[in-house]
């Protein structure tokens, strides 16, 4: 049925046969990964650059805790570069109705207000 190391015809459910202590180096790698964000947080370094850092440390920890936590390592390579791509389009069409959040202070631009509308 499944090609899938885990996964038997009679049996559909994954098991996973991993040992616990790989996955407790993984939580350890995490860890790490935020502590240093901390010494990123309070590092003498200007915003662009530490957005920057952080942001790559966080795809990082988000990476590790995705692929071994959630098992998407034991998935199919098809699977996986879907769940990426569907993750940036969702996280880009999200990004969309930002230009259009100011009509929620200024209303729509070069409209007159109502005459009978109440304003705060």
């Amino acid at each position: 049925m499944s090609d899938a190391l885990d996964v038997q015809a009679h049996e559909p459910a994954a098991r996973y046969s991993d040992s616990g202590g790989k996955y407790i180096v993984i939580y350890l790698c995490i860890l790490v990964l935020a502590a240093l964000q901390f010494v990123i947080a309070y590092s003498n370094v200007g915003t662009g650059s530490m957005f920057a850092r952080m942001l790559l440390v966080a795809i990082a920890e988000a990476g590790l805790a995705l692929l071994f936590f959630m098992h998407l390592w034991a998935e199919k390579r098809g699977f996986l570069l879907f769940v990426l791509v569907f993750t940036i389009f969702v996280l880009l069409a999200m990004q969309y109705g930002w230009t259009d959040s100011n009509r929620m202070d200024t209303g729509a631009p070069y409209s007159q207000p109502n005459a009978g509308a109440v304003s705060q």
